[in-house]
């Protein structure tokens, strides 16, 4: 399943599913309106806990709010009112909170939750303008319902957004995100230990410049990140195994799909999706 929004971001949740991580069809609807925050819902992220829920969180606007949105659903078609989770409420020169993304922490049962914000002259910059300097941030949760306070996440050195976790191993994560600075706009690896960090230096960019919203998904014994190629209007993938090396993936995505997250669910699931419509 590949969690999804369509332009202006105002309709809601979208799916796309796959039977071999390759070609890609639209589940047809949208779900969940959003209503919180800016009333957007972008970069919708989902990831599943250890009692079976589905958890989603996403982009509630490009500025000014101060968080993100938040629902749950057992099924992926029945979801719990949106709520908006204030994660950068203590700053109040937070100029926004973009991309939120789950990750689900098996070996200590608590999601993580990784974002970035612009803080105006708190990091050194580029050549981007002063309220477009990200950085990652933070939070941990094992119930939605309290939340760790907000830490640094990342700070390359550089303009720094779209972060997914990926476990390969115990004590072998790879964090796959975008180096956000002018010229660069493209997207880096780096590797740690923990999914909290600290990371090693970000490698070298595998795409090209103007590419963002990494989503990665394990095929067979190799692993495939999706990206958006927004300045050539397509959608691309890269495989690896050993996120040193890359190839391009002949890949099939629905037109209009933009920025979500791959993730697992069985075929029960889908069926409620598409009887859904």
């Amino acid at each position: 399943m590949f969690t999804s929004f369509n332009e202006p971001a105002t309709e809601g949740l979208r799916f796309l599913y796959s039977h071999d991580g390759y070609k890609w069809k639209d589940v047809g609807r949208t779900f969940l309106k959003p209503t919180v925050g800016s009333k957007v819902m972008r970069d919708p992220s989902i990831a599943r806990g250890a009692d079976g829920e589905y958890h989603l969180v996403w982009t509630s606007g490009w500025n000014k709010d101060k968080g993100f949105g938040y629902a749950h659903s057992k099924d992926l078609v029945h979801w719990s009112e949106p709520a908006f989770i204030p994660v950068m409420e203590n700053d109040s020169n937070v100029v926004n909170v973009w991309a939120p993304e789950l990750f689900y922490d098996d070996a200590n049962n608590q999601f993580i939750i990784v974002w970035a914000s612009t803080i105006p002259f708190r990091f050194p910059k580029g050549l981007e303008d002063e309220n477009n300097n990200h950085r990652l941030y933070y939070t941990v949760t094992k119930d939605f319902k309290t939340f760790a306070p907000s830490k640094l996440y990342l700070d390359p050195g550089f303009s720094v957004i779209d972060a997914v976790i990926v476990k390969r191993a115990p004590k072998d994560y790879v964090l796959v995100h975008k180096d956000n600075t002018r010229p660069e706009r493209n997207i880096k690896v780096a590797f740690g230990t923990d999914p909290l960090g600290p990371w090693g230096k970000s490698s070298q960019p595998f795409t090209g410049n103007f590419t963002e919203g990494p989503s990665v998904a394990k095929v067979g014994k190799e692993w495939l990140i999706y990206y958006d190629a927004y300045r050539n209007k397509s959608y691309d993938a890269k495989r690896t195994t050993d996120f040193i090396h890359f190839d391009s993936a002949a890949v099939s995505i629905p037109h209009g799909h933009k920025h979500g997250t791959i993730f697992m669910s069985d075929r029960k699931v889908l069926k409620g999706l598409l009887r859904a419509n």
